[in-house]
């Protein structure tokens, strides 16, 4: 009960910081330029640097704990990933210190009022509803790639090629998404790379009696569409909250990312909840040890469990994120005039 509720603790304390940091880091954009697609190529950036460091800590965390073994490797994993987050906090004020900044105004009224501006603005909701339910998905992903690596591949470098192939391409790829929004709009090109990513969720679900090529390459096409299914939300935000700005003359960007940060640390808290919750349903067999390679039974209903909640039912919330998307509304004309 102790060790959970340090857990506890130290969790909302690490979500309360990253909170500090996200809501002005993902609010600058819409201070920093006016421009429709240049908030696209400023959040481009931002997804490829968070992709390469996703990558780093994911895929070196698993190396580093099993290096050092036990409480001492989980210790060290922390400080390591602690260094790492030092550095990307330092990284963005430096970079951005002398960007242009527009006029800065506090809304009018209590933070009450304004969160209920807010939560009546339609085309805010909508997207941030597709976003919430596509954070639930990508956390389920997450949660089970070690499950996955472990009880399906067998393999204990799996989880490292697993993550590296989740994550991957969004550095490569990041930037191929951030032309086709300028091409098409940024909702199509949204509503593009969720559907990729919701079909290469669905080929992992073979990912039992398929090869462990299909499972990694699956996985990757996974990073294709997860790569524009972080650039394109991301950089609508700020369009929303300029369109409010816009028609009241009032400049609540800030209100706008607090409530988009709690609903992505909701979602993406939630995801690994939804996959507990599939596992215990299947008859999920938890060791003491987690892990310890030598506890090597799991029924068949867990192993369906498993892939379920790491393919079909991610691809299933996906799809039905889409529904929000469909009625977006703001393009470039409405956002520019």
């Amino acid at each position: 009960m102790i060790d959970a509720l340090w857990v506890l603790v130290f969790f909302v304390a690490c979500a309360t910081a990253y909170a500090f940091f996200q809501v002005p880091y993902v609010a600058m954009p819409a201070e920093i330029t006016d421009s429709y697609d240049e908030r696209t190529r400023l959040m481009t950036w931002r997804v490829a640097i968070l992709a390469f460091a996703i990558m780093l800590s994911g895929a070196s965390a698993p190396a580093i704990r099993d290096a050092f073994g036990g409480r001492a490797g989980y210790r060290v994993m922390g400080l390591a990933v602690a260094v790492l987050l030092v550095i990307g906090v330092v990284g963005a004020y430096l970079g951005t210190r002398s960007a242009p900044i527009g006029r800065v105004s506090a809304g009018a009224g209590t933070l009450r009022d304004q969160l209920g501006i807010v939560a009546r603005a339609r085309d805010f909701r909508l997207l941030l509803g597709t976003f919430l339910v596509q954070a639930l998905a990508i956390g389920s992903m997450l949660a089970g790639v070690a499950y996955v690596s472990r009880w399906v591949l067998t393999d204990k470098a799996a989880a490292t090629i697993l993550f590296v192939c989740f994550v991957g391409p969004a550095l490569l790829l990041t930037p191929v998404w951030s032309i086709v929004g300028q091409r098409i709009g940024k909702k199509r090109g949204y509503m593009i790379s969720s559907l990729v990513l919701a079909l290469a969720a669905l080929l992992l679900l073979w990912c039992r009696s398929a090869p462990t090529w299909w499972v990694y390459g699956a996985t990757a096409l996974v990073g294709v569409g997860y790569a524009g299914a972080q650039v394109f939300p991301i950089a609508m935000l700020p369009d929303s909250a300029a369109m409010d700005a816009r028609r009241t003359g009032e400049n609540r960007a800030g209100v706008y990312t607090g409530v988009w940060t709690a609903g992505e640390t909701l979602g993406l808290a939630l995801g690994p909840a939804v996959f507990a919750l599939v596992l215990a349903v299947g008859g999920y067999v938890s060791a003491n040890q987690p892990d310890d390679w030598s506890v090597g039974f799991q029924p068949d209903s867990a192993l369906t469990a498993i892939v379920l909640g790491f393919s079909l039912i991610p691809a299933v919330l996906i799809l039905f994120s889409l529904v929000f998307l469909s009625r977006y509304s703001l393009d470039a004309e409405q956002v520019s005039g």
